[in-house]
């Protein structure tokens, strides 16, 4: 049974937002359609997905999905993607559907895999930040393909959290950051795969990886066979152009204390983690440590908070941003992280790890 609260006021600039428990695995059907109305009336909704909570808007409403970046804070440089219901949706965004589209959507939909196509004319340029492709996925979450369908429209929607700051992961992760400037939450418990979806680009002439995610290049080879990662996904610092996706900005993914990424061998890294923390408690600064359940013990060290096991990347991407966001809880002047494995899963991790640290990468 679904539960209702109203959060926020009608201040000046601010809306009262609705928050709407469900169902995540049968969602009610009453505020599913709340939901859909509100989107296509134009208005805000953030809404879980199996990769974390997205901040949808109807896709074919170029002054909604403005409302999008107002609501954020986003670069209105940085494209969306669209979220479908259905694949006879993708006919009516994009102007080529490419076999490989097809085999791909087969293979990995409904999930976390997002396809850069070409954009068809019915997509406004707000979405697409001007390019001339179109990001569309169909999530795998209940709650999303329900409150899609009950739009009756493709729905735009970045990560439900104010521009740079940590992915929400949780309905109070978006309240932290959004209540009284979006119309509605549709709360349907934590996300499951906790980073956001691999964005790959089928305009190239071999696909290649431009944000890593819960389909990792290995899963996409056995069906393209060739597959290539963006330099950009590994080393984020490569470049701070016109982003070709979302997610491919520099500094993104960031709590409010500074982070400073340790890379190398476990041994390595734990030594230089006990060394820095020493270093910065004696100009008197207070640390954090993002660690692991399996990694050395940082008690005595520093303020620790673990994500995870380092051995099980999935379960990190799991628990990363949440990680973040506790660190935001605490009174930590910076935070020493430490590094995995960038393999499998650990790539999609390692990738907001950099761009959480914004360059301040040591490795060792």
């Amino acid at each position: 049974m679904s539960s209702t609260t109203i959060i926020g006021d009608m201040q000046k600039d601010r809306v009262a937002t609705k928050y709407v428990k469900v169902n995540p695995v049968n969602p009610e059907a009453g505020p599913l359609a709340e939901g859909g109305l509100i989107l296509r009336r134009g208005g805000l909704v953030a809404f879980p997905t199996e990769t974390v909570y997205g901040l949808g808007a109807n896709a074919l409403d170029g002054q909604a999905v403005a409302g999008i970046f107002k609501a954020k804070g986003r670069p209105a440089d940085n494209p969306l993607i669209v979220h479908v219901a259905s694949l006879q949706t993708v006919d009516e965004l994009v102007s080529n559907v490419p076999f490989v589209a097809k085999e791909l959507m087969k293979a990995f939909w409904p999930g976390p895999l997002t396809l850069i196509l070409p954009v068809g004319k019915a997509v406004p340029a707000e979405v697409t930040a001007g390019l001339n492709t179109v990001a569309v996925r169909m999530p795998r979450h209940p709650v999303a393909l329900g409150l899609i369908r009950a739009a009756g429209v493709p729905v735009a929607a970045p990560s439900a959290n104010t521009s740079g700051r940590p992915s929400p992961t949780t309905a109070q992760h978006v309240l932290n950051d959004l209540a009284g400037h979006i119309d509605m939450v549709l709360d349907g418990g934590p996300a499951g795969v906790g980073v956001e979806s691999t964005v790959l680009d089928l305009t190239a002439l071999v696909p290649v990886v431009l944000r890593p995610g819960g389909i990792t290049p290995e899963d996409l080879g056995r069906v393209l066979g060739t597959v290539e990662v963006d330099p950009q996904a590994r080393s984020p610092e490569q470049g701070e152009g016109r982003p070709r996706s979302p997610g491919m900005k520099y500094t993104h993914y960031a709590p409010r204390a500074q982070v400073i990424l340790v890379e190398g061998q476990p041994e390595a890294v734990t030594a230089k983690i006990i060394g820095l923390a020493r270093e910065y408690q004696a100009r008197g600064k207070r640390v954090g440590i993002l660690s692991y359940i399996d990694s050395a013990d940082f008690t005595n060290v520093g303020e620790v908070i673990l994500a995870g096991r380092r051995s099980q990347p999935e379960t990190v991407a799991a628990e990363l941003y949440a990680a973040l966001r506790r660190f935001d809880e605490t009174d930590v002047d910076l935070i020493l992280a430490q590094g995995i494995d960038d393999r499998g899963v650990g790539l999609a991790v390692m990738n907001r790890l950099r761009k959480a640290a914004g360059g301040q990468i040591i490795n060792v």
